[in-house]
Order: C-alpha cells, then sequence, then structure tokens
C-alpha cells in the first residue's frame, strides 16, 4: 500500500502476480522515494579549466539538446532485469530509475547490489533479459552503436591497455565515433582530445604512455576520454575511487560546470557518501539489484534510509554547515 507521507513508495510487483520462470531472486522490500528539489551549487573555477571548458562548449556537436530540454526525462530504465548467465541468479531485479535532462545523479549501495551492472545496462554495453532502457524517448536499442557513442559515454572502474598507447592516443579513440572509416583525427579532433585532457588536469601526461601511468593518472586519461566524446549524457562509475583528493575536487568542478553551461547529464556510481550534498542534484540507492530510494541528497541521507540500502543500523547521517555529514559507528 503506498505511503500516506510526502515519501511514496517503490513497489516491485511480488513472486504471487509473475509466473514462477520469472521470478526474481532478490528480496522484496519496499522503500523511500523522495521527490523534493535540490538546490545547485556554484563552486570556484579555476582559468586553467575554464579555457578547456570554453574550447569543449564552443566544439559542441549538433545532437546537443538546448537547455530549453532541461528537465525532460533523457535516460530512463523501465524494470529491467539481468543475469550474467542463465545458472546464475540475478544481479538487477526490477530496476527502474528516470534520470532528467541536465541532471547530475549519483548511485549509491552496498558492494553487490547491483550499481555497476546497472550503469553497463544503461549505456547499453550489456542488454537485459527483460525491461527495457529508454534514451530521449527511443529504445536504446534501436540506437546504432555510432550515434549511441556520440550520446552516451561510459567510464569503467578500471580501464586496461594493451598497446603501449599515449595518454593522448588513448583520449583520442574517444573521437572514433565522429570518425569515418580508413581516415585520421583531423585537427578539430586533437583540439577537443588536448581540451578533455586540459579539463581534468592532465594535459602533462598527454605523451606519455598509458603502460607506465599510475591507476590514477589512467582514471584521468579514461575520464578525458570520455570527454572527447562530447556526450549528452555521462555515466561514471566510481570514477573517484583512485583520484587524489585535487583531482576529486576537480572532477565534481568540472563536472558541475558541464552540467550547468551545457547540461550535461551525468550519472555516477560512488560510495563516498560525503559528495552527495550538496553536490549532486539527485542520488538513486539501490539494494538486492534494484532502485529502493531516490531523491535530493537531503532525503535521501537520512539515518533510516541508509539502515535499509546498506542493512546496518550503525550508519548515520547529519546535516551541518550547509551539507551532509555521514558516518558508521
Amino acid at each position: 500500500m503506498p505511503c500516506t507521507t510526502r515519501l511514496c513508495c517503490i513497489h516491485r510487483s511480488s513472486s504471487a502476480t509473475r509466473p514462477a520462470s520469472s521470478q526474481c531472486s532478490c528480496t522484496r522490500r519496499c522503500s523511500k522515494t523522495v521527490a523534493i528539489s535540490h538546490s545547485k551549487e556554484v563552486s570556484a573555477q579555476t582559468d586553467a579549466s575554464d579555457q578547456a571548458h570554453d574550447t569543449l562548449s564552443a566544439q559542441r556537436t549538433p545532437h546537443t539538446r538546448s537547455t530549453a530540454d532541461a528537465g525532460a526525462v533523457l535516460l530512463e530504465a523501465r524494470a529491467l532485469y539481468f543475469s550474467y548467465a542463465a545458472t546464475l541468479p540475478e544481479v538487477v531485479c526490477g530496476a527502474a530509475l528516470a534520470l532528467r535532462r541536465g541532471t547530475m545523479a549519483a548511485l549509491i549501495g552496498a558492494n553487490g547490489s547491483g550499481k555497476s551492472s546497472l550503469i553497463r545496462l544503461l549505456c547499453g554495453l550489456f542488454a537485459p533479459t527483460r525491461g527495457e532502457v529508454l534514451f530521449d524517448g527511443i529504445s536504446l536499442a534501436q540506437i546504432n552503436p555510432r550515434e549511441r557513442a556520440r550520446r552516451i559515454a561510459y567510464v569503467p572502474q578500471t580501464t586496461t591497455t594493451v598497446f603501449p598507447l599515449t595518454a593522448l592516443e588513448v583520449v583520442l579513440t574517444g573521437r572514433s565515433p565522429y570518425t569515418p572509416r580508413f581516415r585520421f583525427e583531423n585537427e578539430r579532433d586533437l583540439a577537443v582530445a588536448h581540451a578533455a585532457l586540459a579539463a581534468v588536469d592532465a594535459t602533462h601526461l598527454a605523451a606519455r604512455s598509458v603502460m607506465e601511468l599510475s591507476g590514477g593518472e589512467r582514471q584521468l586519461v579514461a575520464l578525458a576520454r570520455a570527454l572527447a566524446q562530447e556526450p549528452d549524457c555521462l555515466l561514471l562509475d566510481e570514477p573517484s575511487s583512485a583520484l587524489d583528493l585535487k583531482h576529486r575536487a576537480g572532477l565534481m568542478r568540472h563536472l558541475r560546470r558541464l552540467r550547468d553551461e551545457r547540461n550535461l547529464t551525468a550519472l555516477m556510481v560512488t560510495h563516498d557518501l560525503q559528495l552527495l550534498d550538496p553536490t549532486f542534484d539527485e542520488v538513486f540507492a539501490m539494494r538486492d539489484g534494484a532502485v529502493v530510494a531516490a531523491g535530493a541528497p537531503t532525503d535521501v541521507l537520512r539515518d533510516e534510509v541508509l539502515t535499509d540500502v546498506y542493512a546496518d543500523e550503525h550508519i548515520h547521517a547529519r546535516r551541518a554547515f550547509g551539507r551532509t555529514f555521514v558516518w558508521s559507528e
């Protein structure tokens, strides 16, 4: 039964209403979702990142929508189910979310809750066994790979390179959706790639082999490659996990700027709950393969919600000095 407060429950159909062959292996429970808007934070910006941002903005591709579309649903997951093999349990169980254009959102949850698998479904890396992903109102399965790569960029948790490419060459691979077959990159592609490296403060890595880079430096290169795609939607799987404090803060600043000035939509998987408020506009929380809570950071970062999401009553959240702090006893 729906909740009677301002918080409404996310319901998943019970096993009794579905055939036994389609029953999900995850636990059926109801959690709270919130529909309260969250104000955006304006942060200080450096001259170097300003120049990089101006270059990227000036070279926007025709497919990028105007700010008039802000607030419309750009990426939607409808009752997604997924298993890596027919003999394995489902890791995504009825997951549903709607990501509005121009929104900077976070995806949280305990290890094994299905976050990375959901991100892979949203970018088209895997196809759901049931359910549907819509991008701009069109089924993701109906969008050809080249066009999809122009619209959606994905940054995985880790990247591997088997060839001794330089960082700049890796970033240039992000331009492949725009490069005709059997053609080399042009001057515009080079300009976009250099601007993307500058945007993540990695210009000094351009000529270095990625085989020589640290894990954090490789992550910066992967982020730059995604930015070089000039996407409408950026999906990031724990992009800050290997970054130091300086580059983590720089990443958050740049994502906010792209959201505010280019209307970029971003969904980021993170375990760092301290980043959420006031950096993000919306937070989605997963448990047992489903999205069980959604709303503004101030509404998701509550003791009762976090206890439900992480199955741990020792997690607490308190708001002070304009942000929410989360800790575990």
